[in-house]
């Protein structure tokens, strides 16, 4: 892991952050797959607009392992900004070397440096990997329930 370096995406990385967001939407959560402007675009609109959300990227030898998205949002009962971690993924040949865990951490640090209320994250009742590092990293499960609607 001494090698992965963990910073925030560049506008060199949109060609490789698609892809692996990509692997992210298709292959792991098997949900169809999006338009590729439309998935590019949200990259850029992050790069330019800082105060919607922020992404974070793992990389070794100059390859992408994997990214974290941050969205913004507030907390009225706070009277703070809030984050949404969107997404941690990282690529099956990466995962074992800690990169999920110092992402978690890059996020983390990057919410509370700007003071933010908190961060919450979701993850699929059955990604129990996912759910083992949110325990070892010191998430609680809410006291609040996710609803959804389409």
């Amino acid at each position: 892991m001494a090698d992965i370096i963990f910073r925030t995406v560049e506008e060199k990385d949109i060609p490789d952050l698609y892809n692996l967001m990509l692997q992210y939407i298709v292959d792991f959560y098997k949900k169809p797959k999006p338009e590729e402007g439309e998935l590019k675009n949200l990259i850029q609109h992050l790069l330019e607009h800082p105060d919607s959300g922020i992404q974070f990227v793992a990389e070794k030898g100059g390859q992408l392992l994997g990214f974290a998205t941050l969205y913004f949002t507030f907390s009225t009962l706070q009277v703070k900004r809030a984050a949404i971690l969107n997404d941690l993924f990282i690529t099956e040949s990466a995962r074992g070397e800690k990169a999920g865990e110092q992402l978690f951490k890059k996020c983390l640090s990057y919410i509370r440096e700007k003071n933010f209320a908190y961060m919450t994250w979701e993850t699929g009742k059955e990604n129990f990997a996912a759910q083992g590092l949110y325990n070892k990293m010191g998430g609680k499960q809410s006291d609040w329930l996710v609803y959804e609607i389409e």
